[in-house]
């Protein structure tokens, strides 16, 4: 088992997304996989493109979201592990997806680029040893270790995917 980032190594905002991190973060990870896409091919097509406010993304935008997040994360811990030394970039969410018209793919597509994201992030994580994952570096101006990376990947996926069981979809049991 991969053990929990120790306090420091992190932003504070993450603290959230590494406590929904239970137990092994890989073994989580994998199982978020089959278990997505089994909750992604339940959503009935009405529901797709749902809002459950004005102001917020609709289902395929968050789903977009977390695929956008995981890519930017993984990219972030591979140039950590590797001992990047200059100050990796932050990303703004919602400018990304108003630009990103998930609302034009299909869920079986984005379900497609989830799974090809996931493996190669699972591939990654694998591939690192213990001082890998406490290699640090600066992301978003904030002092992040790999290891936290991870946990905050498989926190968020967790994270939204609640957010969308229960504002977006309750009626699709977990």
């Amino acid at each position: 088992m991969i053990t929990r980032p120790a306090a420091g190594t992190y932003d504070a905002y993450y603290q959230s997304y590494i406590d929904e991190v239970k137990s092994d973060p890989i073994l989580i990870l994998e199982s978020q996989v089959l278990d997505f896409k089994a909750f992604m091919s339940e959503i009935p097509a009405e529901k797709e493109e749902y809002r459950y406010a004005a102001n917020k993304w609709s289902v395929k935008e968050v789903i977009g979201h977390i695929i956008d997040t995981e890519r930017i994360m993984t990219c972030r811990a591979l140039c950590i592990a590797r001992g990047e030394k200059l100050p990796l970039p932050a990303f703004e969410e919602d400018d990304y997806v108003k630009v990103a018209n998930f609302n034009r793919r299909t869920l079986y597509d984005l379900g497609h680029e989830f799974g090809a994201v996931r493996s190669a992030t699972l591939a990654l994580f694998k591939s690192l040893t213990a001082s890998d994952l406490d290699r640090s570096g600066i992301a978003n101006n904030n002092k992040v270790t790999a290891r936290a990376i991870l946990y905050v990947i498989a926190g968020h996926h967790a994270h939204h995917e609640n957010v969308l069981r229960e504002r977006y979809l309750q009626e699709i049991s977990s």
